[in-house]
């Protein structure tokens, strides 16, 4: 069973964004079923490796933010680096419940999707 579904409620509202946040729900539930398999993948490897891809992305958005000239760019790249100490806190309290991660991690791409992305990529329109 994946440990996020996409839902609606992640829109920004930017088919080409919209597709890049699926992929990020994607790996997470990639990683999430390697862990429960059992397989080399430890929690350490898959929280290792979800920090890493969505350190690629906020990159990636706050490259295009300051070549823009973003107004909300400062408040944006807080919640970026708030969902990623979320997720070392997560790593170094080891072991979490399904229900816990998911929760967690929902909870974040909830809001910052429909918050902060959906402003973001309204105003830059198509890129």
């Amino acid at each position: 069973m994946a440990l996020l579904q996409w839902n609606d409620r992640y829109s920004v509202g930017n088919p080409a964004i919209d597709h890049e946040h699926r992929e990020l729900i994607d790996l997470i539930n990639t990683l999430h079923a390697a862990l429960r398999a059992g397989g080399d993948a430890g929690v350490e490897a898959f929280f290792g490796d979800l920090y890493r891809a969505i350190s690629s992305h906020f990159a990636l958005e706050e490259k295009l933010m300051r070549t823009h000239r973003y107004a909300e760019y400062d408040g944006h790249k807080q919640e970026h680096e708030a969902l990623l100490d979320e997720i070392r806190d997560m790593m170094d309290e080891g072991e979490l419940a399904d229900a816990d991660i998911a929760r967690r991690l929902d909870a974040w791409f909830s809001g910052h999707f429909s918050g902060h992305d959906a402003r973001l990529h309204h105003k830059l329109g198509p890129h």
